[in-house]
């Protein structure tokens, strides 16, 4: 496995079917490893497996995660738009950045999990529905970071998460300093090729936007492929009991 140096390796701790000190644990393991970013995800229920197993709030576990490292960038991969005021998410990222030293990537999406919806009171509506909803609160998010004393402690990078080419692509070129979407290597290429024809339509430097894929831990032996597809970063998703083994091969590679 071989792979060019200057690819970003991260890790996503999935926050189900664990506990709060097997995932504190995982993430300075993680950051132990020399991982370039830390994640976890945005929902209330678990996505895979019992449905009813134990699960973590996304921002309170990134506050603690912030504090318990010192050196990865870390933040969710990705929010959910739908559940928080815009002005509310900002300030929250504002304030987990400065608990961080500027380590915090607010990572946003437009929401899909119907569950969380439907439990939490959320209005699922539709697709397009959701998607018009983040392309109206991406400039108020932006707005509110520039307006908050004090701002984030550096220019805290947004990442835009999906693939849907008419939307989500153009808000990507319109709005992000990264983006996050899922493999195999051809999917990732032809989305990828779709956001620089973006770029180009919206008068964007393609390579102001890192270009991050997150993939399973079965996929150590592609990351050379995600390469050449045009991956800046590849983010590893673990799920409990957290085997970080694969993740240390692909450092070990790099």
């Amino acid at each position: 496995m071989f792979y060019r140096a200057e690819m970003k390796i991260g890790v996503q701790i999935q926050p189900q079917n664990t506990t709060m000190a097997a995932l504190r644990a995982s993430w300075m393991a993680a950051e132990s490893l020399g991982v370039d970013s830390i994640w976890v995800w945005d929902h209330f229920y678990p996505l895979f497996g019992d449905p009813d197993a134990a699960h973590f709030e996304a921002y309170t576990l990134l506050a603690t995660m912030a504090a318990d490292t010192t050196s990865a960038s870390i933040g969710a991969l990705v929010s959910c738009n739908s559940y928080r005021n815009p002005n509310l998410l900002a300030d929250m990222a504002r304030t987990i950045d400065h608990v961080a030293d500027g380590r915090f990537v607010l990572g946003i999406g437009s929401g899909w999990f119907e569950r969380d919806y439907d439990e939490y009171g959320f209005p699922f509506g539709t697709a397009r529905q959701r998607l018009a909803d983040l392309e109206r609160d991406l400039p108020i998010i932006k707005d509110r970071l520039v307006q908050l004393t004090p701002g984030p402690v550096g220019d805290m990078p947004i990442l835009i998460g999906g693939s849907g080419e008419k939307v989500t692509l153009r808000l990507v070129a319109q709005h992000a300093d990264a983006w996050n979407t899922f493999g195999p290597p051809d999917n990732f290429a032809a989305k990828n090729r779709v956001l620089n024809e973006w770029c180009a339509r919206e008068g964007r430097n393609p390579a102001d936007i890192e270009r991050t894929v997150g993939i399973s831990v079965d996929e150590v032996d592609q990351l050379e492929a995600y390469a050449e597809a045009g991956a800046d970063h590849v983010i590893f998703m673990v799920g409990a009991p957290f085997d970080l083994d694969p993740v240390s091969q692909a450092l070990d590679a790099r």
